[in-house]
């Protein structure tokens, strides 16, 4: 498989088809504001008991719990360099669909990004989108 890349314009067009955006940012970040409609899956997280940021080790699983493997997932991170590594996990494991948006939330080389693109932003996240809803259903505690 390869990871396509979208810009954040084919983005929010193609969430308005259906595709599904989920933000990998951490919950903090995702929480300040996110691409209107994104759920929140975050590649890496605050650790309570560290209180640094580390890898989440359920970023798969969780993504497994709420998406059946054919579902077009847009992925998206403040840059686009978390985005693609969580892009290129989700391809190997069995996500046909992924893509990676590139500029992210905030932009990043020459690519713009979401906010910067006038898209749409929210704080709230959809019914069910919020982490805790979704690693809920992959039996995780948050």
């Amino acid at each position: 498989m390869s990871i396509k890349h979208v810009s954040v314009h084919d983005a929010h067009t193609r969430q308005q088809t259906g595709a599904t955006y989920i933000d990998v940012r951490s919950r903090q970040e995702y929480d300040a504001g996110h691409p209107a409609g994104a759920v929140n899956v975050p590649l890496i997280d605050h650790d309570p008991e560290t209180g640094q940021m580390a890898p989440n080790p359920n970023f798969v699983r969780v993504v497994q719990a709420n998406f059946e493997p054919g579902t077009t997932l847009l992925i998206g991170c403040q840059m686009g360099g978390r985005s693609m590594r969580a892009a290129q996990m989700l391809d190997s494991f069995g996500f046909s669909d992924v893509s990676n948006v590139l500029g992210g939330f905030g932009g990043a080389r020459g690519d713009r990004g979401w906010v910067e693109s006038g898209l749409p932003v929210e704080d709230a996240s959809p019914a069910g989108g919020a982490y805790h809803e979704m690693a809920a259903k992959a039996d995780i505690d948050q």
